[in-house]
């Protein structure tokens, strides 16, 4: 099971999430992100040897790609290619490259309910970035969409959040919805990884005690 991060999207992120991970995906301007941090971030795991990823959103950096939007399927396909378009040019002048995708957010959560949004998704995704790995829920249209346009598919779930019976995650700010105990994250990690139900364990960099989370989770998929 791989371990992926979402990262990028603060200053204050310690360097060493980005080597405890196997893959950062990069929050490329959307909900957050700059030139900048993204230069930071992707220098960072061209020197710890983790993979780089792209994490486009809405284009809600007020809302923080967490809001519900509605936005013309193109157009959607359009800003997400722009997103990763960024992040690859960012990549390309560290000699890294952009090996994965996984929209943010309220995006998330739409492209597996919604066939359009998927499609507009992984048209974007494919269109700055070619046929790289896209990362989502299972069982839902993203991965539907993703597989019948070419690409691999990872499936995700999430060591430092809560999810509903559906699988989806428990909306922040409700009870339950972010795990603070790093020992609770590691027993998840180990039961998720016995039922082999994902590919791909996820851990937010702007969870409390993320660092804590982030090696407890490590020691649990090394081990």
């Amino acid at each position: 099971m791989l371990l992926n991060l979402d990262g990028g999207e603060h200053d204050d992120e310690a360097e060493e999430l980005y080597a405890l991970a196997d893959v950062v995906h990069v929050a490329c301007g959307g909900h957050a992100g700059d030139e900048a941090s993204m230069s930071r971030v992707v220098d960072s795991c061209r020197r710890s040897g983790t993979k780089v990823g792209a994490h486009p959103s809405y284009v809600d950096r007020e809302g923080f790609g967490r809001r519900p939007c509605t936005v013309p399927p193109e157009l959607l396909a359009t800003q997400i290619e722009a997103q990763c378009a960024r992040l690859r040019a960012v990549a390309e002048e560290h000699g890294a490259a952009v090996t994965s995708a996984k929209p943010h957010g309220a995006l998330y959560h739409a492209a597996h309910a919604d066939a359009a949004i998927a499609a507009a998704c992984v048209k974007g995704i494919g269109r700055a970035l070619g046929p790289v790995a896209i990362v989502g829920l299972a069982g839902g249209a993203l991965e539907a969409e993703a597989k019948r346009a070419g690409h691999p598919y990872l499936r995700e779930a999430f060591a430092d959040r809560g999810v509903r019976p559906d699988g989806t995650l428990i909306p922040r700010g409700e009870p339950g919805a972010v795990l603070h105990d790093a020992g609770a994250a590691a027993d998840r990690a180990r039961a998720l990884r016995a039922s082999q139900q994902a590919e791909t364990l996820c851990i937010h960099a702007d969870t409390p005690a993320a660092l804590a989370i982030a090696r407890a989770v490590r020691q649990a998929l090394d081990s």
